[in-house]
């Protein structure tokens, strides 16, 4: 799939030159900061690319690069998280559109909250994605922990960007511990070409000291919260802290262990697919769309576990089939239903409601 974008700039209060890319076309989804990123480089990449063709298939998905990283200006005195509220407020100003869906992905929760208190008449749904509202040093309750927090900014001081493996394992590891080979070289050149040494400790320290749970809880915007079971960056439980803290907010834990999801694992497809529903995206199919797509007893087996998320792997083990008999089945399925992933697979099968498969007996 051919993907193009858009790179343009915008200042911030304070002058910095910051960087703003788009691709896709129709309403705006808008990604807040997060702490590696290269609009540029990402284009490529084995993470991040997936996430720009998701996004962009029907949204014009913009993102921007936090300053002192990327293609935003690198030389930069103040790194605070005032600045980054300042940033996120220039780039919003960038966008012509009166309202758009505001994403947050880890630290980046933290300040799409804080914007959606600000403008609210803006941010027409906001999505949190394995964000927390409390950073490391702020969360951190005993000497261990506070040691913890204190050690991860002095390790990036030292190993960020080098060719050790050892350092280049622990940092791939916090944030897609389930990825391939390539994922993972790519992962440790990320950190070479998106910021210095200096500048991804000194923003880590002062995202350790983000607190916005109270501003949370006067949040009055539609909101859908996700959040990895396994997440060894961002615990599950500051996912349902945000959850707990955001009236009406709904919650879906996703089984994955990557901070950063990953297009060959099943909560890809759930967190694509509980996206689409929340954005009114999933164009809705009649339950006997299913019901006359001719499955057999097996095949709506399968389907039923597909939909709760299950990959290949566990609804083998589940069934007692090989992972080969699977995939031709849902290969079969997909044929029968007229979609191509398992993401459509799944958005057609929450879309028809409890009615959708029946009985598998």
């Amino acid at each position: 799939m051919k993907l193009c974008q858009s790179i343009l700039f915008c200042t911030s209060a304070d002058g910095t030159r910051i960087a703003v890319a788009s691709c896709g076309k129709g309403p705006v989804i808008l990604r807040a900061a997060h702490w590696l990123s290269h609009v540029d480089y990402d284009l490529e990449s084995p993470v991040w690319r997936p996430w720009l063709q998701a996004l962009s298939a029907r949204n014009r998905f913009v993102r921007y690069d936090p300053r002192g990283c990327g293609l935003s200006e690198r030389h930069v005195a103040d790194l605070s998280i005032e600045a980054w509220h300042a940033d996120l407020d220039a780039v919003a100003a960038s966008i012509d559109e009166p309202r758009f869906v505001l994403l947050g992905l880890s630290q980046g929760g933290a300040l799409a909250i804080a914007y959606a208190l600000r403008h609210p008449e803006r941010v027409s749904h906001l999505v949190l994605l394995n964000a927390y509202g409390q950073g490391g040093r702020v969360r951190a309750q005993t000497a261990a922990e506070r040691l913890e927090a204190e050690t991860l900014v002095n390790f990036i001081r030292i190993g960020w960007g080098r060719e050790n493996p050892a350092f280049c394992q622990f940092f791939t590891n916090l944030f897609i511990p389930d990825g391939t080979p390539e994922q993972h070289r790519w992962w440790g050149d990320l950190e070479r070409v998106t910021a210095t040494a200096d500048v991804a400790a000194q923003l880590l320290w002062h995202m350790q000291g983000l607190d916005v749970l109270d501003l949370a809880a006067k949040i009055r915007v539609p909101t859908l919260i996700l959040h990895s079971r396994g997440d060894m960056r961002v615990p599950f439980n500051e996912g349902c802290k945000l959850a707990a803290a955001i009236a009406g907010a709904r919650f879906v834990p996703l089984q994955s262990t990557n901070h950063v999801l990953l297009p060959d694992e099943a909560a890809w497809a759930v967190f694509h697919a509980e996206l689409a529903v929340f954005l009114g995206q999933d164009r809705p199919v009649p339950p006997r769309a299913i019901r006359e797509a001719g499955l057999t007893p097996a095949e709506v087996a399968i389907l039923n576990l597909v939909a709760e998320g299950l990959d290949n792997r566990a609804i083998a083990d589940r069934l007692g089939k090989s992972v080969k008999t699977v995939r031709n089945q849902l290969s079969m399925i997909f044929s029968k239903l007229g979609v191509r992933s398992r993401s459509q697979a799944i958005v057609m099968t929450l879309s028809a409601g409890n009615d959708h498969l029946g009985s598998t007996s």
